[in-house]
C-alpha cells in the first residue's frame, strides 16, 4: 500500500466510522478539505467505502403486502412517479446491485440470466474483491442473427470482474431449433460441466420478459424468436418469460412447446438454488411478473414501488 492509498484508508475510516468532519481530517492529514474529498471519492470508486442507502424495504405496506400475496422478500424502491421508465430501472437497478454485493461472498456461485435489466445492474456494481467466487451464466445467447456475446457472455465476463469471480460463459443457443438437439446437447461433458456450476449457484439474478414493454425485452427484439414462434406463443397465452423459459398468466410452463428447445434454467431448476433475485421495473412487467411469482421462480423481488402498487391492486386476493 503506497501513501496515497494509506492517506484514503485513513481518511475514510475518520469520516464514515468516527465521524470526523472534512475540516478536521484535513487538519489532521495536512491536505486541504477538497483534497479530503477526492480521497473519498477515491476509495467509493475502489470499493473501498460503500455507501447504502436503503429504502422502505419489508417494513413499507406495499412491500408487506407483495410479501403477503406472493410469499417473496420484497425490496421496494421508491422513486418519483414522474420519472421516464428508463430512469426508474437506473435506480431498480443501482438498489439491486447493492443488495447483490451484500449477499454474494467468498466461496459462492451467482447464477446470471441475460437481459436487459441485469445489463442494468451490472453498471452499478463497484469492485468487490472475493475469494474462490464464481460466476455462471445461466441461458444461451446466441441466435441466428448475432452471436449473443454481448448480452451473455460479456455481462457475465462484467460481474466476475466486479467480484474477482471466476467466470463460467454458457456458449449455446438461447433456442435450439429442435428438442432433440438440445437433448444431445446436454450429453456433452463441456456443456454438463456448465450445468453442473448452475446446479450449485447460491444466489441466481434476473429479470422478467414482457411481449412489449417500454424497455423492450431483447428476447423479443433482437432475433431470438422466428415469427412462427411468436405467434405460436401468443396462441398459447404467453405472457412473458424468466431465463428465456416462456410462462402463461398462471406461472404455467411445462407444457408450451418451445420451452423444450429453450437453454435457461425452468422455474422448477430454479427453485433449487436458495437466493432467486428478480429485478422490476415497469407496469409492462406486473403481468410476467405476477406469472414469474405464481410459478415459485422469485424469492426476493427488487421493484420499483409504482410497479409494486399496480402489481397489488391487480392481484386478486
Amino acid at each position: 500500500m503506497d501513501d496515497r492509498d494509506e492517506m484514503m484508508h485513513e481518511a475514510a475510516t475518520l469520516y464514515y466510522l468516527q465521524d470526523e468532519t472534512m475540516e478536521s481530517i484535513g487538519r489532521h492529514l495536512g491536505i486541504s478539505r477538497s483534497g479530503v474529498s477526492r480521497l473519498l471519492k477515491l476509495a467509493r470508486d475502489r470499493g473501498v467505502v460503500q455507501v447504502q442507502v436503503r429504502p422502505p424495504g419489508a417494513g413499507g405496506a406495499i412491500a408487506s403486502q407483495v410479501s403477503s400475496l406472493f410469499r417473496v422478500r420484497a425490496h421496494v424502491v421508491p422513486v418519483r412517479t414522474a420519472l421516464t421508465e428508463d430512469s426508474r430501472l437506473d435506480n431498480v437497478a443501482r438498489y439491486a446491485a447493492q443488495l447483490t454485493q451484500s449477499w454474494f461472498t467468498h466461496g459462492m456461485t451467482l447464477g446470471l440470466a441475460w437481459g436487459t435489466t441485469v445489463a442494468a445492474v451490472s453498471a452499478h456494481l463497484t469492485h468487490t474483491p472475493l475469494r474462490e467466487a464464481t460466476v455462471v451464466q445461466l441461458n444461451g445467447a446466441t441466435n441466428t442473427s448475432t452471436s449473443g456475446l454481448a448480452h451473455g457472455s460479456e455481462l457475465v465476463t462484467q460481474f466476475a470482474q466486479a467480484f474477482d469471480a471466476s467466470p463460467q460463459h454458457f456458449p449455446v443457443p438461447a433456442f435450439f431449433d429442435l428438442a432433440e438437439t438440445r437433448d444431445l446437447m446436454w450429453r456433452e461433458r463441456s456443456v454438463r460441466h456448465v450445468l453442473s456450476v448452475q446446479a450449485r449457484a447460491d444466489i441466481a439474478v434476473f429479470g422478467v420478459g414482457a411481449l412489449a414493454a417500454p424497455v423492450p425485452s431483447r428476447v423479443y427484439i433482437s432475433g431470438y424468436l422466428e415469427s412462427t414462434d411468436q405467434a405460436a406463443l401468443a396462441a398459447d397465452g404467453v405472457v412473458g418469460d424468466v431465463c428465456t423459459v416462456f410462462l402463461r398468466e398462471d406461472g404455467s410452463w411445462e407444457d408450451i412447446a418451445i420451452n423444450k428447445r429453450a437453454t435457461g434454467p425452468t422455474p422448477r431448476q430454479l427453485q433449487a438454488i436458495d437466493r432467486r433475485v428478480c429485478v422490476v421495473s415497469g407496469d409492462a412487467k406486473v403481468v410476467p411478473l405476477r406469472a414469474a411469482l405464481r410459478a415459485g421462480a422469485v424469492t426476493d423481488l427488487v421493484i420499483d414501488e409504482p410497479t409494486a402498487a399496480t402489481l397489488v391492486r391487480g392481484t386478486p386476493r
